[in-house]
């Protein structure tokens, strides 16, 4: 029989063994009132626990192991954080436990305890063949409430998790929330392809340069795609070389380093998604927009805030060319509105968390969570699969969390950490 610790940490907790006559491998009578807290640092596994052994009503910690010997395979015996533990809980009963003062542990053996039904579930959920989640089979019959309420918790610890990165920057940025919103909207900006070079020509080209050059459009340009390493080769259109000769000068007066222009890719690309065109569309938006990071705080109708990216005028040089010096037929070359809902999901949703969250503002994470729910879901194979499975999902709220359920509890088989799995394995 294939057990684990998860398994039967799972059957205490929710008490799902036979309550029946209970006694201790020592012959005592038993009686569990509460299982405890499940602890999930170091120390014993349930804290607080309640139960009777005997005519005696004990409060403490119970600890739980497949067989009992592991107690001195995991050194507690040693280990005075165990004192104080109430019960031994075990599959089997392999050793007797006793203390060094020669007292027994009292210890509960579960092995003819657990529903055969129970085990057979959860066997073939953690150890069975699906192709997709384990649960592929069963998740589209959990009630909506059971789905709704375990996504927002997992939605939630998915931006928690994100916003610790926000946190870093703005520590490294002295707390300023407009120059680190610039910078990681600058790396959404790439969207995914180009990220990681969009994100360091903003760390090489501070925004507070940037404002210094505001009401110039022709220098924010130049700065931006002179630090992106795309005014350094041999250029021959007006263009390109006004925006040369503007950024060699501002070069050496803010005495800036352009990052390498090879880490810009553009292979196997849409003309449209090429980084010359974000990069464009990038200082259209730093020319129009003065603090915008201010104005998000201010704006909660999600269409407002599809307005601060929408209709931005880049230069009329981009009407005609998609590169530098290689004219193309006429096309527009705004942001379309998935681009834009992509930068609200990735940096707006973010960012509204992240400052709610560490200046204890609860209507900006509330404001987050109810943008998310504004959002179409994104397209992607992950989401289609849970489709497929019968999965409701229509807005970011639903996708993002699915996302998170994916990526870090149906591919490690957490499902008795998973309050979907914990609802198909539960007994009705």
């Amino acid at each position: 029989m294939l057990f684990t610790e998860d398994f039967l940490h799972y059957i205490w907790k929710f008490r799902l063994f036979t309550r029946l006559n209970l006694r201790t491998t020592q012959g005592e009578e038993l009686e569990v009132y509460s299982a405890g807290l499940h602890n999930s640092h170091a120390g014993a596994d349930f804290q607080n626990a309640r139960i009777r052994i005997g005519e005696t009503t004990w409060a403490g910690n119970a600890e739980l192991h497949i067989s009992s010997s592991d107690w001195h395979k995991h050194g507690h015996t040693t280990d005075s954080a165990y004192d104080n533990v109430i019960l031994h809980v075990v599959y089997r009963d392999d050793e007797p436990l006793i203390r060094p003062d020669g007292k027994h542990v009292p210890t509960l053996e579960l092995k003819d305890r657990i529903p055969p039904g129970l085990y057979n579930n959860y066997h073939n959920l953690v150890f069975g063949n699906q192709a997709i989640i384990p649960c592929e089979g069963t998740i589209a019959t959990v009630d909506g409430l059971t789905m709704q309420n375990w996504l927002t918790r997992i939605l939630v610890e998915r931006l928690e998790k994100r916003s610790e990165a926000v946190i870093t920057a703005l520590n490294l940025n002295r707390g300023d929330w407009e120059a680190t919103f610039y910078q990681f909207l600058a790396a959404n900006f790439g969207f995914k392809t180009n990220a990681l070079p969009f994100e360091l020509m903003a760390k090489a080209l501070p925004q507070s340069i940037l404002a210094k050059n505001k009401n110039n459009p022709m220098q924010i340009e130049a700065l931006i795609f002179g630090q992106a390493g795309f005014l350094s080769n041999d250029l021959q259109d007006a263009y390109p070389l006004s925006l040369k000769k503007e950024y060699d000068y501002l070069c050496k007066k803010y005495s800036l380093q352009p990052i390498e222009n090879h880490l810009w890719k553009f292979l196997r690309m849409r003309p449209q998604n090429f980084p010359t065109i974000r990069l464009a569309q990038f200082a259209a938006l730093v020319v129009q927009s003065n603090h915008l990071f201010s104005k998000i705080l201010e704006v909660s109708d999600v269409n407002l805030l599809r307005n601060l990216f929408n209709n931005l005028k880049i230069n009329e040089y981009w009407e005609t060319h998609y590169r530098f010096d290689k004219e193309s037929k006429a096309a527009g070359k705004s942001l379309g509105r998935s681009a834009v809902d992509t930068i609200l999901l990735n940096t707006v949703v973010l960012f509204l968390f992240s400052y709610g969250r560490h200046m204890k503002l609860q209507q900006f994470t509330n404001r987050a969570l109810k943008l998310l729910e504004s959002l179409p879901a994104e397209q992607n194979n992950i989401i289609a699969d849970f489709i497929n499975l019968g999965v409701n999902i229509k807005t970011a709220f639903e996708s993002q969390a699915l996302l998170e359920l994916k990526n870090n509890y149906c591919d490690y088989k957490k499902c008795l950490q998973c309050g979907v799995g914990i609802k198909i394995l539960k007994p009705n």
